[in-house]
């Protein structure tokens, strides 16, 4: 099945199968795709907002992803290996979701909550996490060049330097 321009308000797709569908230039309000299967589904440019979309597997999708999600709970995602260049995160939570070996390039992680979420092996170069929080992410093992961050947060990049911060002596 192929949708092309569909707009979809409070629907339930909660452990539903998308497997061979394709959305293109799509819209999804507060809709709820918990534990959702993706096998084979196509997304471009596509963008959900106030959803709930805990605990879905999108490495099955493989390739690129054209996706945008604004106020969306993604906690204990998989997003492993993809290509999610420019993928928009703005103001959601992605708690425990994995981003390792994904590439996010210019990604716009604005506001976005990432406790215990995974990146090892991410490409971040020229991302934008201004305002996002709780993130821990090693520079020495992903690709920061140009990343944007805001402080305070920023500060949990010197986690994994191994280095000690201590505040002045009087």
């Amino acid at each position: 099945m192929e949708f092309d321009s569909c707009t979809f308000r409070h629907c339930v797709f909660a452990k539903a199968s998308l497997s061979g569908c394709r959305f293109l230039d799509c819209a999804f309000e507060s809709c709820d795709f918990s534990l959702l299967k993706v096998r084979n589904a196509r997304f471009r440019d596509v963008r959900f907002k106030d959803c709930k979309m805990i605990g879905i597997n999108w490495t099955p999708i493989g390739g690129a992803l054209d996706l945008a999600f604004e106020h969306c709970l993604l906690d204990y995602s998989i997003f492993t290996g993809l290509d999610l260049r420019r993928i928009k995160l703005i103001r959601c939570s992605a708690r425990e979701t994995d981003f390792s070996d994904s590439n996010l390039k210019e990604a716009v992680c604005t506001g976005t909550d990432f406790q215990a979420a995974r990146f090892s092996n991410t490409d971040l170069s020229k991302a934008d996490l201004r305002g996002a929080d709780n993130y821990q992410i090693d520079p020495s093992a992903n690709r920061l060049r140009k990343a944007r961050f805001s402080l305070p947060e920023a500060i949990s990049l010197l986690q994994g330097l191994d280095i000690v911060i201590e505040e002045p002596s009087e």
